[in-house]
């Protein structure tokens, strides 16, 4: 590929032995072990007794430092499947996926898991002045409607389109429920309704629940207008308990135009993603690799 250009693979039907395939067969298997435990926490609340309440007012976060380089007026818009952006320029892409499934929110009311946001996070990234993409389910704004416009206030941030309750556009999808293929499109329309009442400007950005799709995925989510974008960098934060293994992880498989994937819910899904973080910025940027957002990420040439 050559460098200067936004890197876009074309989708190709599953049964075909393409690199793609090969791709996600391999992004799937690494995936496997967490995401096979989020399917249990969650069944497990499914047969719990809801018991609904407020969400917990968030603590006032300090005022986040404004940085001089802004959002792209119009983000960049590419009418295909992305997993990372050109190659030459030294950037990279941190991403967080606000998880939210129907089970986890049981789990909450039943005081099962404490919370499924880890402010920690975004402390780190004020503190280090990084900017980052979070792909938010609408369950999971739903459950934190003040936290979400908080973030969406902080100029280091901008928010993407997971999905309206996690559940899978392809199967097999670890477990996960599959979406009919007649309501996939609707879907993410129902997310990024979401999305426009809380964060106003978000990017046109979608990422599969689980990353699983296929070509007929991919077709849905682009007949809503938006681009999906996955990642080529696993962080091995979800179900992770070893905060240096998830640096380095990162820091050995990222390069210029990654996308890294990683979570913004805390334990039990991702418990170690905060004291991991730290030390992947630093690492990146001790190799002159410079962390943007996604839409900054796909607008260099």
């Amino acid at each position: 590929m050559k460098t200067g250009k936004v890197v876009i693979r074309r989708i190709r039907p599953p049964s075909g032995g393409g690199s793609l395939a090969r791709h996600t067969v391999r992004m799937r298997w690494r995936h496997l072990a967490g995401a096979l435990l989020l399917v249990a926490v969650a069944g497990s609340a499914d047969r719990a007794e809801i018991r609904t309440h407020a969400e917990a007012r968030p603590p006032v976060r300090a005022r986040p430092v404004p940085v001089a380089r802004r959002r792209p007026a119009v983000a960049p818009h590419p009418h295909r499947l992305v997993f990372h952006g050109a190659r030459g320029t030294g950037l990279v892409a941190l991403t967080f996926d606000a998880d939210m499934t129907h089970g986890m929110w049981r789990s909450l009311d039943a005081g099962r898991i404490k919370s499924s946001y880890d402010r920690r996070i975004v402390k780190v990234l004020d503190a280090t002045r990084t900017p980052a993409t979070i792909f938010a389910t609408g369950l999971w704004i739903k459950r934190y409607p003040g936290v979400t416009r908080t973030l969406a206030a902080d100029p280091l941030l901008e928010f993407g389109d997971h999905s309206y309750e996690h559940s899978a556009f392809a199967a097999p999808c670890y477990g996960l429920p599959v979406l009919p293929r007649g309501k996939r499109t609707a879907d993410v329309r129902r997310a990024a309704a979401v999305l426009d009442g809380h964060v106003p400007g978000h990017t046109p950005y979608f990422r599969f629940p689980g990353g699983c799709h296929d070509a007929s995925a991919v077709r849905a989510v682009l007949a809503a207008g938006v681009t999906p974008v996955q990642w080529d960098v696993i962080s091995g934060d979800a179900f992770g308990h070893d905060p240096h293994a998830i640096t380095r992880t990162v820091l050995r498989e990222a390069r210029g135009g990654s996308i890294v994937v990683m979570h913004l819910n805390g334990a039990p899904t991702a418990p170690e993603t905060h004291a991991a973080l730290p030390g992947i910025i630093t690492g990146l940027r001790s190799r002159g690799l410079r962390l943007v957002k996604v839409s900054e990420l796909l607008a260099a040439r």
